[in-house]
């Protein structure tokens, strides 16, 4: 860590959360420099004190976590452990400070990554190309030729359409989605668009992670995930 940096940079190189994370902390007021509430973009330097929530902040480079968790239905993933009862952190209860990339909703399961590495969050964000998540939906009707090509070709949610996507069915009431894509309840959205109800939800892959531990367990991701998890992120920065 360099001795000057951005105060967003500093807790995402401290382990503490995403840069994204603390651009939302900052903006709560919760974010202090040596006792003042400072703005977003402001410098850390050599012998600042950084709190958030009255707790300090250290500056160390923490040995970088990487792992994947098969979040449990109702498991809510924040790091805000005093508002969420069944929070993400509680629940896996890692020795070191660690924090999700990304989210699933609460009624939402499957897999989700958890890192103290704030700068592969950002570059997992931004990879359009080849952030690729698995998901199958079971819903409460037929799953029909018309609703896989309407899924697949896009749907007006949120303002937007979305993106072109892969869907295939599976059996009569589940089909397997594929997107690059993530916005906001997008798959649930989708499917109350076309009048579908989602009755389950399960991510199984991220990149090229794989969901492979049983519900509400985890595991350290494999150095061969790693290496190819960065190769992704390099080919898609290219194209960004």
């Amino acid at each position: 860590m360099s001795d000057s940096v951005r105060i967003n940079k500093f807790l995402s190189e401290a382990g503490f959360c995403s840069r994204r994370e603390a651009d939302k902390l900052i903006d709560a007021g919760a974010v202090k420099i040596n006792g003042k509430v400072p703005e977003r973009g402001t410098k850390v330097n050599k012998g600042d004190m950084v709190t958030v929530h009255g707790q300090e902040v250290e500056r160390k480079q923490e040995e970088r976590i990487y792992i994947a968790f098969n979040k449990p239905i109702g498991i809510v993933c924040t790091t805000d452990t005093r508002v969420e009862k069944d929070n993400i952190i509680d629940y896996i209860n890692f020795p070191s400070r660690i924090f999700p990339i990304g989210r699933l909703d609460k009624p939402s399961e499957g897999l989700i990554l958890m890192t103290n590495d704030g700068d592969i969050v950002n570059k997992i964000l931004r990879a359009r190309n080849n952030h690729e998540k698995e998901y199958i939906v079971s819903v409460n009707k037929p799953v029909t030729s018309s609703f896989v090509k309407k899924m697949s070709n896009g749907v007006a949610i949120l303002d937007t359409v979305t993106q072109k996507c892969k869907v295939e069915k599976i059996s009569n009431t589940t089909f397997r989605i594929i997107l690059t894509q993530g916005l906001n309840r997008q798959i649930r959205r989708m499917c109350e668009h076309l009048g579908y109800e989602v009755r389950r939800l399960k991510r199984v892959r991220i990149m090229n992670i794989p969901l492979d531990i049983n519900r509400g367990e985890w595991r350290h991701l494999t150095k061969k995930e790693f290496s190819e998890l960065n190769d992704l992120l390099t080919d898609s920065s290219k194209t960004i």
